[in-house]
């Protein structure tokens, strides 16, 4: 297993779809969603002392559904009006810690990466390296575990910051589990919060030692 450093100041928090619509009271939320957005939250107020930068990302869909191509035939349910641009399900949970300073990214497919300008905004910062929490632990959340891997940013990937639901016969923790394994094995790091944000605060520390180097 990798065991990456982390400097709060080169690293960002993509915190990716607490949306109304994956977090409760829907066909496609987790039914861990409000306890991880809990947990969530209490990551990003570490991630604020330290200095590290929070982006959240929401899956979108444009009105008349311009953007929608395959994902309709894949996912018949987008259709119905959950990820809708504007729609209450699609927006953000209220009960997120949003920060004006904060990134609010809108992305069109799983990936945070595809059809968005986040590369651009991560590079443009000087960011080598991304934590990845939400929701779906094995959807959206992988996706873009795997994108940020492929273009050699270092992911950290949290255990507990990170949720699902039920898929094809498979309970939420049976994919969960198997999600993480994968990470671990060939994409990132998997952590705990406790663990990353000990991480980051010794990364932290040693800033000034590198800075006489």
């Amino acid at each position: 297993m990798v065991d990456f450093k982390a400097d709060p100041a080169r690293t960002a928090l993509i915190n990716v779809d607490i949306q109304n619509c994956f977090v409760e009271n829907s066909p496609i939320a987790s039914p861990d969603g409000p306890a991880v957005l809990r947990r969530i939250n209490r990551f990003i107020g570490s991630c604020r002392q330290l200095g590290t930068k929070i982006i959240h990302t929401a899956h979108i869909l444009r009105p008349g559904y311009t953007n929608i191509g395959v994902l309709a035939e894949v996912e018949p349910v987008v259709k119905t009006g959950l990820l809708d641009e504007g729609s209450f399900s699609a927006a953000l949970h209220k009960d997120l810690d949003v920060k004006p300073d904060d990134i609010v990214l809108y992305k069109p497919r799983y990936g945070a990466f595809h059809g968005t300008d986040l590369e651009l905004v991560l590079r443009s910062n000087g960011i080598d390296s991304v934590v990845i929490s939400g929701i779906a632990t094995n959807v959206c959340c992988e996706t873009t575990a795997r994108e940020a891997n492929a273009r050699d940013f270092r992911v950290f990937f949290l255990a507990d910051g990170t949720a699902t639901f039920g898929m094809q016969g498979l309970t939420a923790e049976e994919l969960q589990r198997a999600t993480l394994a994968n990470i671990a094995a060939l994409f990132g790091e998997v952590l705990t919060i406790d663990q990353m944000v000990a991480k980051l605060r010794a990364g932290a520390a040693s800033r000034p030692a590198h800075a006489a180097e």
